[in-house]
């Protein structure tokens, strides 16, 4: 404020507004609008003013927060969006809707909202893996991923292996991870290994 006193007061004197704005480090624009502000205003345009806005974005009425209000409070287990269809349904066309996460705002900010009780989700458990301490006591199958091949299709790798040895017992390329092509892989392994132990 002292710095815009000292313009207008070296304005007053009779300096000229582009040496003026020049040494202050200004644009002549912003010297005439201060020296106008004072003129127009007096004193109290030099003061700062406050950069809190005149009206807030999502600020509603008081009569529709009233409404959302009242409205939770005869339907209590209504949510953010059926209050809002009722807000549509009795308000059409006469005022701009407030959006769902306005309405559940609102709701928030009168206590309106509840709280704490989280649905528990169920968390998938694997099955623990039985103890494969001697070889083919248990083999561990799965797809390794998939990866482009050249002519743009994916390949998808089955493998099996015998969890005491760690020996790959099938490696085999497919084009999908349906479980027609799964069966067919281990039906042939399986014929394989039994043929191989009689």
């Amino acid at each position: 404020m002292e710095e815009r006193l000292r313009f207008v007061a070296r304005r007053l004197e009779g300096e000229g507004m582009s040496e003026l704005c020049r040494e202050f480090g200004i644009s002549r624009k912003t010297g005439y609008k201060i020296f106008n502000g004072y003129r127009d205003r007096g004193l109290e345009a030099l003061c700062d003013r406050s950069r809190r806005p005149v009206r807030y974005a999502n600020q509603l009425p008081e009569a529709i927060e009233r409404m959302i209000v009242e409205c939770r409070r005869d339907k209590p287990h209504w949510g953010a969006r059926k209050i809002r269809e009722l807000l549509v349904r009795r308000l059409a066309g006469d005022v701009r809707i407030p959006a769902k996460s306005t309405v559940h705002a609102v709701l928030d900010r009168h206590g309106l909202v509840k709280r704490g009780r989280q649905r528990r989700r169920n968390k998938a458990q694997g099955t623990p893996l039985s103890s494969g301490s001697t070889a083919n006591a248990l083999w561990c199958a799965d797809y390794k991923g998939e990866f482009k091949l050249g002519n743009d299709q994916y390949c998808y790798p089955l493998t099996v292996t015998d969890h005491a040895s760690r020996m790959v017992l099938m490696c085999e390329a497919h084009d999908s991870t349906k479980e027609i092509n799964a069966l067919s892989a281990f039906q042939q392994l399986f014929t394989e290994r039994v043929c191989l132990r009689q």
